[in-house]
């Protein structure tokens, strides 16, 4: 007898999903719902970032340019007034006319800096936990499906165990068939996921190099006043005191690292 022929008859009457879940038991059905929400996390991801992800269009090309020729003349507030549907969902738009206002109103800049490390950080924590679900479905998918193995194994080697060794090898092999089912579902779902998760991590680093270059450019330049106490400009040679590194998740971790604080 074929050992796929060892499956019980009945699947083949089942819908695919049911065949899996009935193959695999209660760990199918958990990598389903894991593979499930994963689909609907990355789709949500997809879509947020479409429209409120950080991008460094022409225009705020064209405001830093004017910080850097003129702050004290530059005008950010008409920017923001002149934004269009996608330019008032850009939150990199919103950082810097409000940095380079507050640069221009308040002479304390290091307070103006740290507000902008944490507007900065408030611009990416909605991308930090959808990448962090999608992460956790691809470490947990291989582990949830060699787990439905080893259960599986312990059932069919169980049987034979109760038949006190007379299970013939096709009924053996059936049962290790189907406890063989989790783990190669395990290792379905989590291999995309795997990759995606790699992919949103490197779009979320460049995202934060274009946040962390556009803060550096404004801060590296602020107006000077002649009121005393009015912010002066920072030296060429001193860039490290308005490029800090600094983590804007609040904890050591160097990933994402914010470098306007």
């Amino acid at each position: 007898m074929d050992p796929i022929s060892a499956v019980p008859e009945t699947l083949t009457e089942l819908s695919p999903l049911n065949q899996l879940v009935d193959m695999g038991g209660p760990i199918m059905v958990v990598l389903i719902a894991l593979a499930v929400i994963g689909t609907v996390t990355f789709v949500y991801l997809m879509l947020y970032g479409s429209f409120y992800a950080p991008r460094h269009t022409r225009k705020l090309r064209t405001l830093v340019d004017q910080w850097q020729s003129a702050p004290s003349d530059t005008r950010p507030e008409q920017v923001r007034q002149q934004a269009g549907f996608f330019g008032r969902g850009n939150p990199l738009m919103h950082l810097l006319v409000n940095t380079m206002s507050a640069c221009q109103t308040n002479p304390n800049t290091p307070a103006v800096r740290e507000t902008a490390v944490r507007d900065a950080q408030g611009a990416l924590e909605p991308f930090e936990a959808p990448l962090k679900i999608i992460e956790v479905i691809a470490a947990l998918a291989p582990l949830l499906g060699l787990l439905g193995t080893v259960m599986g194994m312990m059932e069919a080697f169980s049987a034979m165990a109760a038949t006190e060794g007379r299970a013939n090898a096709s009924q053996l092999s059936g049962g290790i068939y189907e406890a063989l089912m989790t783990t190669a579902a395990g290792l379905i779902v989590a291999i995309p996921f795997a990759a995606l998760a790699a992919w949103i991590e490197f779009r979320l680093r460049r995202i934060h190099k274009t946040i962390n270059s556009a803060l550096v450019s404004v801060f590296n330049v602020v107006p000077s006043g002649e009121a005393a106490g009015a912010p002066q400009a920072v030296p060429a040679d001193e860039p490290s005191k308005a490029a800090d590194t600094r983590n804007y998740s609040g904890n050591d971790s160097p990933r994402f690292a914010h470098a306007a604080g």
